[in-house]
C-alpha cells in the first residue's frame, strides 16, 4: 500500500517547505497541490525542495505541467478538468501522468489513455468537500476489477481508515489533512506509512 501526501494549500510557503522536507522519508509521493500559488512560487518551492534533498521522483505537480517540465520532474497529476491526458502522454512520453477520476467510466477512459495511476474519492466526509456525498467504498473494488493501473483513494483518510480502504483493494492512500493539518507532520506521516506497510488486502 503506497502513501501519497497531498498539500492542502493552507500553509505559508516556508512552513510548507519545512513540512515536506520532514515528511519525505515516510511517503512514496508528495503531490504539490497549491492552486492559489503562481508558477513562479511553485518553481521556487520545487527548486528549494530538490536542493534540500527531497527526491525528484517523489514530487508530482498538480495541474502545472509547465512547472513540472521546468523542474524536470518525472510525474504530473492532472485534475479531472485539467489538460487532456492523451495529448500530454503523446507530447511528453517521459512524464508519468496520473489523473483524478470520479466513476468507473472515467477509470476505464484513464486506463485507455495511458494514465500512470488514478486518484479516486472522496472516501469519507471531509472539510474540503463539505456537503458532498462520499463515494461508496465498494465502488473501489468495482474499479479495481475493471482496471489494472494503480488506484489511489483520497478524502478524509487517516491512520484508522487505511485498513478499511486497503480491504477494498486500493493500491494507495492519498492523505491531505491528516498530514498537513497535523501539529507534527513527520510523526503523522510515519504512523500512516507504518499502517500502510502492515495492511493486508482482504476482501469484505
Amino acid at each position: 500500500m503506497k502513501l501519497m501526501a497531498v498539500t492542502n494549500g493552507c500553509q505559508e510557503i516556508n512552513e510548507l517547505m519545512k513540512s515536506i522536507i520532514q515528511i519525505h522519508p515516510y511517503v512514496d509521493f508528495i503531490q504539490i497541490r497549491e492552486k492559489q500559488r503562481s508558477a513562479g512560487e511553485l518553481c521556487q518551492l520545487g527548486k528549494r525542495l530538490i536542493n534540500e534533498g527531497v527526491p525528484k521522483e517523489k514530487l508530482l505537480m498538480n495541474d502545472r505541467m509547465d512547472v513540472a517540465l521546468l523542474l524536470q520532474l518525472q510525474q504530473l497529476h492532472l485534475p479531472g478538468n485539467g489538460l487532456p491526458l492523451e495529448q500530454v502522454n503523446e507530447s511528453y512520453p517521459h512524464l508519468n501522468a496520473g489523473i483524478s477520476i470520479h466513476n468507473l467510466e472515467e477509470a476505464l477512459r484513464a486506463e485507455k489513455q495511458g494514465a500512470a495511476y488514478m486518484l479516486y474519492g472522496h472516501c469519507f466526509p471531509t472539510d474540503s468537500k463539505k456537503g458532498k456525498e462520499p463515494i461508496s467504498l465498494s465502488s473501489i473494488r468495482d474499479i479495481k476489477r475493471s482496471v489494472s493501473i494503480p488506484l489511489f483513494v483520497i478524502g478524509g483518510i487517516d491512520e484508522d481508515r487505511i485498513e478499511q480502504v486497503a480491504s477494498y483493494g486500493a493500491d494507495g492512500a492519498a492523505v491531505m489533512s491528516a498530514i498537513f493539518a497535523s501539529s507534527n507532520p513527520a510523526d503523522a506521516a510515519k504512523r500512516l506509512k507504518e499502517r500502510c506497510a502492515h495492511v493486508k488486502n482482504q476482501s469484505h
